[in-house]
């Protein structure tokens, strides 16, 4: 019987929050993460498209775990909608499939924005990582196939316009999950009868990661020039943020190092004391300032579901 094989790498946990620049890819950018950090795994919370620049937080080692709680955080984004023109995919890389001479009057434009918010109903782009019968829908779109994506309810908790052109518009949006911005710019453009695609996106925040976070990419290859290996590496690590962050918005349980021990080994633990919680559907055990487990707290004990080495 063979063994197992050892995986390569660092078993290193952290959120890296990098500030991806335009022209990368979001898989490309993980895939030089993890190369640079020389960590066993990595994953990100939100895909980035090359032409948007912006805060892409990627996982580290076990905080690969904690992808699914960033991937539900609100976003902002600034984004710019250039009039007159709409295009395949909705953006500056598509072809023109719509063009118009007319443009929107500031005035206009504000008078759409409130139908924005609040929970919409949108259609993602063509080109767009959606399902359609097993198969992506970017995928079909580049094989010059036209197919019918269902429309789906999306939050907009905020929208605001920042500038105002002739030929452009620059606004910020506040937003859940799920919400494409170039859906966004091509139904403004649609609704006003001038037409319109995204000209530039920028994403500044992923909750719970604050904007001040972010690490450029040029920082961190910089450090590439640096000869000695555990120095560049501890240099690297400097950057990351602990893996717990990613969970501030859930219900936290300071338990003891026994507890710990107890918790790693699968097994349930006990809640004593007056103010121990009665139930919560998740929360997360700390022992020392350190991630231990999500679980959940029931019959006063916290069952854990996802263990941290």
């Amino acid at each position: 019987m063979s063994k197992p094989r050892k995986p390569k790498g660092r078993p290193i946990s952290g959120w890296l929050i990098l500030d991806k620049p335009v022209d990368f890819g979001s898989t490309e950018a993980v895939g030089k993460i993890k190369w640079l950090f020389n960590a066993q795994k990595a994953g990100h919370a939100g895909t980035l498209d090359p032409l948007a620049s912006g805060m892409l937080p990627i996982a580290l080692g076990d905080a690969t775990k904690t992808v699914p709680y960033v991937m539900d955080g609100r976003k902002i984004y600034e984004f710019t909608v250039t009039w007159g023109e709409e295009r395949s995919t909705d953006d500056l890389e598509g072809e023109v499939t719509q063009c118009s001479d007319r443009r929107p009057t500031e005035e206009a434009l504000r008078a759409i924005l409130p139908s924005y918010v609040g929970t919409i109903s949108q259609i993602p782009p063509q080109f767009s990582a959606i399902k359609i019968a097993g198969e992506r829908a970017y995928d079909l779109a580049r094989e010059g196939e036209t197919v019918e994506i269902p429309s789906r309810e999306v939050e907009i908790y905020r929208l605001t316009l920042l500038r105002c052109e002739p030929d452009r518009a620059q606004f910020e949006v506040e937003c859940g999950k799920g919400t494409y911005v170039r859906s966004l710019a091509r139904d403004f453009g649609r609704e006003l009868g001038c037409y319109g695609h995204i000209s530039s996106l920028r994403r500044t925040l992923v909750a719970p990661f604050a904007e001040d976070m972010m690490v450029p990419l040029s920082e961190l290859l910089a450090l590439e020039a640096v000869e000695d290996r555990e120095e560049r590496l501890a240099a690297l690590d400097a950057f990351l943020v602990d893996t717990a962050e990613a969970l501030s918005a859930l219900p936290q349980l300071r338990i003891t190092e026994d507890q710990a021990h107890r918790l790693k080994m699968g097994n349930p633990i006990i809640l004593r004391g007056r103010d121990a919680p009665v139930a919560e559907p998740e929360a997360v055990a700390l022992a020392g300032g350190k991630l231990i487990a999500i679980g959940e707290i029931a019959g006063g004990e916290f069952h854990p579901r996802r263990v941290f080495g």
